[in-house]
């Protein structure tokens, strides 16, 4: 690895638990300039856990969610729109701690576009083509796909590159039961 990042990522889960410690570890990360991201996970997290979410998200570098995860983020913060492109938009120019570090915005949409907000533009990634027939199970897409995403970004690879790199893990995860992957990826 030429350029080894070192972050943070956590599931908006631990809200749930520890509101306290996720803001240590979003604080720490962002007092030693790493990068802390964070995953939306559910829709009750922005709806029942909104100022434990609100207190972090100053400190989130990347924001992953889905399109339902980001409706109810953008009605809970008074958004007035359901247009992904504009919640990912308004999500991006939230305050932000670090400003060394702009805060990046994906939200995941199934089937259509991947939608990512920098600070500069929004732009909307087509996933990978799936035939239907061969999805069997959707559960852990969105986890694989950060997961994916985030493979690339410890190389420093362009942004473009992890979007990539979390439909292919998003497209693998799909395709099997459970959250398992083959013995031998083939992403390139």
């Amino acid at each position: 690895m030429s350029n080894i990042y070192l972050f943070a990522c956590l599931q908006g889960f631990f809200l749930t638990v520890s509101p306290e410690a996720v803001l240590k570890v979003a604080s720490h990360s962002s007092a030693d300039n790493k990068i802390f991201a964070l995953n939306l996970s559910a829709p009750f997290i922005s709806q029942f856990y909104k100022e434990p979410l609100m207190k972090v998200m100053p400190y989130v570098d990347i924001l992953f969610g889905n399109e339902m995860e980001a409706a109810t983020f953008a009605r809970e913060q008074g958004f007035e729109t359901e247009d992904i492109k504009e919640i990912a938009q308004k999500t991006q120019a939230l305050p932000k701690v670090n400003p060394n570090r702009q805060r990046i915005v994906v939200f995941t949409q199934g089937k259509e576009d991947t939608i990512m907000a920098t600070e500069n533009e929004v732009t909307a990634f087509p996933v990978l083509d799936s035939d239907q027939s061969e999805i069997i199970d959707t559960n852990g897409a969105g986890d694989a796909f950060v997961g994916g995403f985030l493979s690339q970004l410890v190389y420093d690879r362009p942004l473009t590159e992890c979007i990539r790199a979390g439909h292919y893990t998003a497209s693998v995860i799909i395709k099997r039961s459970g959250c398992t992957f083959p013995e031998k990826p083939d992403f390139h």
